[in-house]
């Protein structure tokens, strides 16, 4: 099995992969890994809960394993769950009165956080295809589609939500409207969010500088928020067709996201809670990070990012993941907690966990099993 090798350039990076110089780590390792951190989530969550985006974007994680492993449990579990809440995000039939500004109950079906889940339904179909599964999400989305409406992802995380929503239906149902749609909600969510100077997103335009500012009157970008967002695209270009008349522009916007991104990472590895001001929220987050180094994994791993400027940060992250933001019963800490900004005191420590910060953990652990070559 092929080994981490390490150079003398990565040498002089920082206090680059203790774990790794010391237990000479293969991609079989992080298998091992994975399947402790996945099982001991399963173990401790025997009961399945809505389909909202906390919970939904676990089974992302989730799902990405199984098509790494071959493990039946994992795809078991998420069918499970996917079962438990019948194949459908909110569940309201009335389409007049389906809304998607911020809200949880079932007459929030066009809010983002409810449709997040049509990923892993559209995921399950793969595997045993079955048209029950993806009869709500082709239902809801394609109602949502023949609306005239364009603003239906006002805030970061929605891009994580639902664009690969977009593209999973496209190549499930080759409707060319979730490809045209999937621009225009884009291209809306960038006019209100995007910081065409620095390269990210605020989390939505409640946040935008100089009406919002960090605790020292500077930019405040939410670290797990553009971790969503470079994320999203991640998804979105592993399954755009090649011929895609957007596929450029989205690459050059991971691309650029991806040097902002490695630009303020901190010297331990991680990203603080606002990312270019560590003194608003500071010491270690893991969602953000995990989110962020399965980005530039996936990134080298698709021959997008240059593997030399990118590997030691993905590696001083990946370090960070597996010292410090996993625990030795395989939970995952340093998860900030349901939120949408960097909150200064707010206590973030080992016993801080969530579904979507195991989930962002287990995306970054397969890109990690792929980029040593299993």
């Amino acid at each position: 099995m092929k080994k981490i090798i390490f150079t003398l350039a990565s040498w002089v990076v920082g206090v680059l992969m203790p774990c790794f110089a010391q237990h000479n780590m293969s991609a079989d390792d992080v298998v091992d890994m994975i399947h402790k951190v996945n099982m001991h989530w399963q173990k401790t969550h025997p009961e399945h809960g809505r389909a909202f985006w906390d919970n939904a974007a676990y089974h992302t994680g989730n799902m990405e394993v199984f098509f790494l492993t071959g493990n039946p449990d994992y795809y078991d579990y998420s069918e499970a769950w996917a079962e438990h809440n019948e194949w459908k995000g909110a569940k309201s039939d009335d389409k007049a009165n389906w809304k998607y500004s911020y809200g949880e109950t079932d007459d929030y079906v066009l809010f983002g956080d409810y449709q997040i889940c049509f990923q892993t339904y559209a995921d399950l179909y793969t595997v045993k295809p079955d048209s029950q599964k993806i009869a709500r999400a082709r239902e809801v989305m394609e109602y949502q589609m023949s609306t005239s409406n364009k603003d239906y992802w006002w805030w970061a995380d929605g891009l994580y939500m639902v664009m690969p929503v977009m593209t999973k239906m496209y190549k499930l149902t080759e409707n060319p409207l979730y490809l045209k749609k999937l621009h225009e909600y884009w291209a809306y969510a960038n006019s209100i969010m995007y910081d065409e100077e620095e390269g990210l997103y605020y989390r939505d335009a409640k946040y935008v500088y100089p009406k919002h500012k960090s605790v020292n009157g500077k930019k405040d970008f939410w670290a797990r928020g553009d971790g969503w967002v470079l994320a999203a695209l991640a998804k979105v270009l592993k399954d755009l067709p090649k011929t895609d008349e957007y596929r450029g522009e989205y690459i050059e916007r991971f691309r650029t996201m991806a040097k902002a991104v490695a630009a303020c990472q901190q010297p331990e590895g991680y990203w603080t809670r606002s990312m270019l001001d560590p003194e608003h929220a500071p010491g270690p987050e893991t969602s953000g990070t995990a989110f962020f180094t399965y980005g530039l994994l996936w990134g080298i791993n698709n021959g997008l990012l240059n593997q030399e400027t990118y590997e030691p940060v993905v590696m001083k992250a990946w370090n960070y993941l597996v010292t410090v933001a996993l625990q030795p019963d395989g939970s995952i800490g340093y998860v900030q907690p349901i939120g949408e900004k960097a909150i200064p005191g707010q206590v973030v420590d080992k016993s801080s966990t969530a579904p979507f910060g195991v989930g962002a953990f287990l995306l970054a652990a397969c890109e990690m099993v792929r980029y040593l070559g299993l």
